[in-house]
C-alpha cells in the first residue's frame, strides 16, 4: 500500500511552491513602482486586493499605476493640465479624482488612506505652483 500513496509528498512539494511563488509576485508587484512620492491603495478596498493601484506624484507629471498578473496599466498627466483634484472621504478611506483641463482622461483612485489623499492633493499643487510660478533663483 505505500507504493500507492507516494505520491502525495511530491505532489504536496509542488502545491507548496506554487503558493510561495504566488505570494511572491503578488509581494512583488504590491511594491512602490518608482522612487519619490508613491502612494498605494490600501488592499482592503474594493480591486485593490492582491495588486494595489498606485500613485506617483512628481515635480512633472501624477502617474497612476496598476499592476496585473502579466503587465501592467499606466497612465500619467503633465502637471500642465491638471485642472482639479477631488478628494471623496469616506468612512475609512478616501477616493482622489484628478481631472484634466481637457475634462477626458481623469485619473480616479479609490482606496487610499485619508492622510496620503489630502497629501497626494497637497503635492499637486505645490508642484502646480512651482510650476506656472517658479522661485527667482539668482
Amino acid at each position: 500500500m505505500s507504493g500507492d500513496s507516494s505520491w502525495i509528498w511530491p505532489a504536496v512539494l509542488a502545491v507548496l511552491i506554487i503558493a510561495v511563488m504566488l505570494v511572491w509576485l503578488v509581494w512583488r508587484k504590491g511594491r512602490p513602482f518608482a522612487a519619490g512620492d508613491v502612494f498605494r491603495s490600501s488592499r482592503l478596498s474594493a480591486g485593490n486586493h492582491l495588486f494595489p493601484t498606485q500613485v506617483l506624484i512628481a515635480p512633472a507629471s501624477v502617474v497612476h499605476y496598476t499592476p496585473r498578473w502579466i503587465g501592467k496599466e499606466e497612465e500619467s498627466i503633465h502637471m500642465a493640465h491638471v485642472a482639479s483634484v477631488k478628494i471623496v472621504t469616506r468612512l475609512l478611506l478616501s477616493d482622489v479624482l484628478v481631472e484634466t483641463t481637457g475634462g477626458q482622461n481623469s485619473i480616479h483612485c479609490h482606496g487610499h488612506h485619508k492622510g496620503d489623499a489630502v497629501r497626494m492633493k497637497m503635492l499637486i499643487e505645490q508642484y502646480q505652483s512651482d510650476y506656472y510660478h517658479p522661485s527667482q533663483k539668482t
